[in-house]
């Protein structure tokens, strides 16, 4: 079992719990229960993120030790299918969730939601995707650092 994998099994154990336990506290505590299993995926993202960013920090470092011009991107087809693969794994506890505290609106909300941040993904690494292209402006002024 990968790391992925252990996380995924780990987290569908946490909504497994968190559902059996509205069963058995009541609706009262839903929101309770909701809200500390956002929490817990939270920091799981939170997590993940960190990772990543030190991650691709530490090549930045070693490229730029190499004495390599500048580093280059990191973004591979692994890691946008990899991005898309969680956040459809994701989508299934929180449809639930949402399906259940907020029924057809919070269903929507949900998908809405998780349709946004793959968007938001797929811009971020195919620039021009949903526009035109950026054109770099300054590039003789040394402007062109601070664009992305």
């Amino acid at each position: 079992m990968t790391g992925i994998e252990a996380r995924g099994a780990d987290l569908k154990k946490e909504l497994d719990a968190t559902l059996q336990a509205r069963r058995e506290l009541g609706e009262e505590y839903e929101s309770a229960l909701v809200d500390s299993f956002l929490e817990k995926v939270d920091q799981r993202i939170d997590g993940a993120v960190e990772r990543r960013m030190r991650r691709h920090l530490a090549e930045q470092q070693m490229q730029v030790a190499r004495g390599a011009r500048s580093p280059r991107p990191t973004d591979s087809w692994g890691e946008r299918f990899g991005f898309g693969i969680v956040s459809l794994v994701l989508a299934i506890p929180l449809s639930a969730i949402g399906g259940g505290v907020g029924h057809l609106p919070g269903l929507i909300v949900t998908w809405l939601g998780i349709v946004g941040v793959n968007a938001v993904q797929a811009a971020r690494t195919t620039p021009g995707l949903f526009g035109r292209p950026r054109r770099r402006s300054g590039a003789s002024s040394g402007d062109d650092d601070w664009e992305d």
